[in-house]
């Protein structure tokens, strides 16, 4: 299998982003990231977010003049949207589309709106994406300590001829290019990011560990003790993990517990499961999970919030609860 290419500093000019007004739509967890990162590399920021709310106050308190989208946009070069994937068409029809200036940039760090054609850019715009592989809160500390979040990038419209290296010119505003960045597809990018969340770091994750709490306890164990064996410890063991791989989680855990991995786990993660797995994947990439999840926005979302309390109601949310407010670590 070939390695993918990184690019790093050398790679990427930011002079191709000066006398360029950036758009930031949205400060939530990336979008204060990249505004605070892009102003201190330099480059002139505006910012849009609705008043009220935590985040407007945050953006008044870094030094923001918020506005509302549609102003925002009329002023910029660039518009980067970094609002919540389901609001982001009627964003673009009521705000971005009628005053966005002739050929712009149009950047998102998700592609799920241009893979699936909720938005449909005009011809004369550059469509790229910068995606940092890491939350908000961290892009912007690694960026604060000299160092960066590995990014996706990818152009979906080339209408200037220069969209890659304006895409990797923005990578180094906020510091991707400092911890290495990969090409990829709008395509690519979406299905994958879909499908990790869906099938491993957050469904499949929330349910493996309910599912070993619900074990212990109908067998009669403590919920207390069910609790620190099937959730608690999952940090120690993904830190170890994202540090160094499997091979440094195994070098750091007992051999009991090496050989549980080697017998137990293929017995959790069956072919069943697999089968499972690749039928996520097909919902994703024939577009079904994407029109299920429009629709139950614009029908209120009931099921999402049903299941939402479900989750929330769970006993190993009370537990969990209890045990974390004796954590003084937790707290800070």
């Amino acid at each position: 299998m070939k390695e993918a290419k990184m690019y790093y500093d050398n790679d990427a000019d930011l002079n191709l982003l000066k006398g360029k007004t950036i758009a930031i739509l949205g400060y939530g967890s990336q979008g204060h990231a990249h505004a605070l990162n892009l102003r201190d590399s330099g480059m002139n920021v505006v910012v849009a977010q609705r008043e009220g709310g935590a985040n407007y106050e945050r953006a008044l308190v870094d030094g923001w003049k918020p506005l509302s989208i549609a102003e925002t946009v009329k002023q910029a070069d660039w518009i980067h949207i970094l609002l919540p994937d389901e609001v982001q068409k009627k964003a673009w029809e009521n705000d971005i589309k009628p005053n966005i200036r002739k050929g712009a940039v149009l950047s998102f760090s998700h592609g799920f709106n241009i893979r699936y054609q909720q938005i449909v850019p005009t011809g004369d715009l550059d469509v790229i994406m910068i995606a940092p592989k890491g939350p908000g809160h961290f892009v912007r500390k690694q960026y604060e300590e000299g160092k960066g979040v590995p990014c996706l990038i990818a152009v979906e419209q080339d209408a200037s001829g220069k969209a890659k290296e304006l895409t990797l010119a923005y990578a180094k505003g906020i510091g991707g290019t400092r911890g290495g960045v990969i090409e990829t597809t709008f395509k690519e990018e979406t299905e994958t990011d879909l499908f990790g969340e869906q099938a491993v770091l957050c469904g499949g994750v929330v349910e493996l560990i309910n599912s070993g709490f619900e074990t212990l306890v109908a067998a009669g164990y403590q919920p207390e003790i069910a609790y620190f064996e099937c959730c608690h410890e999952m940090k120690l063991i993904v830190d170890l993990i994202f540090e160094g791989g499997f091979g440094k989680m195994n070098h750091s855990i007992s051999n009991t517990a090496e050989y549980g991995e080697y017998i137990s786990g293929k017995r959790v993660i069956t072919d069943e499961t697999k089968a499972e797995m690749k039928k996520v994947l097909s919902d994703i990439r024939s577009g079904k999970f994407a029109n299920d999840w429009l629709k139950e926005n614009k029908d209120g979302k009931p099921f999402f919030n049903k299941e939402k309390q479900e989750v929330n109601k769970r006993l190993i949310e009370k537990v969990g609860s209890r045990l974390r407010s004796c954590m003084s670590w937790v707290k800070k």
